[in-house]
């Protein structure tokens, strides 16, 4: 649900409204989506808690086991975020589960005229922790 911070979003709604809830939707053209969970989805490849403080269990991921090289998955704002003063920030945590098939999780922007720009990008999964 959501703070006072606008985008801010834990993810502890219902399975399927966390897109809604969270103003966030899954891009149609990529190749496979992104879930929400609050356990384990294979072996030992999950965190054993989000990082929300407090009663907070939910987290989104992807499996990337099943997934081809190249593949994505890929989920957009539905709203615009404008910076005030010329300064937006984004926080958020993760967690990449050391494997060979662990890929790039990646951060966009979308400029006015729609094209993407990368501000961000970490294949770091030696560390089995948010």
């Amino acid at each position: 649900y959501y703070t006072s911070i606008p985008g801010s979003c834990n993810f502890e709604t219902q399975e399927q409204e966390w897109t809604t809830a969270c103003g966030l939707t899954q891009d149609t053209t990529d190749d496979f989506d992104w879930n929400i969970s609050k356990s384990a989805v294979t072996g030992q490849t999950h965190p054993h808690t989000d990082h929300t403080p407090g009663k907070g269990q939910r987290f989104l991921y992807v499996n990337s086991s099943a997934q081809k090289e190249g593949n994505r998955a890929r989920i957009t704002t539905t709203k615009f975020f404008p910076p005030s003063l010329g300064v937006c920030r984004v926080r958020f945590w993760f967690w990449m589960f050391p494997s060979r098939q662990t890929g790039v999780l990646k951060v966009y922007t979308v400029e006015e005229h729609g094209m993407d720009i990368l501000m961000w990008s970490s294949s770091r999964n030696e560390e089995n922790k948010w």
